[in-house]
């Protein structure tokens, strides 16, 4: 399987690298490409080097590489994530703009009838948000919140990114095993309501 992943500047980072690390231990080729915004908050959020990041990828591509593969239809790609997406960015394919190789890859992939899994990342949410949200879904994406499960009884911050990452992963058909799954292992056998 082949994943385009893109990274906008939204607070989040961490959910793109763990979903890097989990495509290469799944052997998923990933295609990455990150705004500039998206490398500066990755600077302020992580102490995880662009090219230690950038290594982790299968290919990795200039945000104002029009020209790059990941523009075109022909090029052949499965999915494509956008983790984590800004409002801006989201406004952006909501409306169609390809006014860079992320918004360009995101209105291929739609175009093409790939899965497009957007991950926005922003709080409290505006009229103008859900609005290009439901745009984005009714033009074929999946709108997948970063939200954190409890019942798998998180211990730490990295236990709910692995969460979101697995609930991403899922939404690709890709098998996983990076969260404690809803059933009787997670409620203890109780059954309870």
């Amino acid at each position: 399987m082949r994943v385009v992943l893109a990274v906008t500047g939204a607070s989040g980072s961490i959910l793109a690298i763990r979903l890097l690390e989990a495509m290469v231990k799944l052997d998923v080729q990933c295609e990455l490409v990150m705004s500039t915004w998206a490398e500066r908050t990755m600077r302020i959020e992580t102490d995880y080097q662009l090219e230690d990041v950038r290594a982790l990828a299968s290919a990795s591509y200039r945000v104002e590489n029009l020209a790059a593969p990941i523009s075109s239809g022909s090029y052949g790609v499965d999915a494509m994530v956008v983790c984590p997406c800004s409002m801006n960015t989201l406004a952006a394919m909501a409306h169609g703009l390809g006014d860079n190789l992320i918004t360009r890859a995101a209105d291929v992939t739609l175009k093409e009838s790939r899965p497009l899994i957007v991950v926005p990342r922003e709080t409290p949410l505006n009229t103008t948000h859900l609005k290009n949200m439901l745009l984005l879904h009714e033009a074929g994406a999946q709108i997948v919140p970063p939200m954190p499960a409890f019942y798998n009884k998180p211990e730490t911050v990295d236990d709910v990114v692995w969460h979101i990452v697995a609930r991403i992963l899922d939404q690709l058909r890709i098998p996983n095993e990076f969260t404690t799954r809803w059933g009787p292992s997670s409620t203890g056998g109780r059954d309870e309501v």
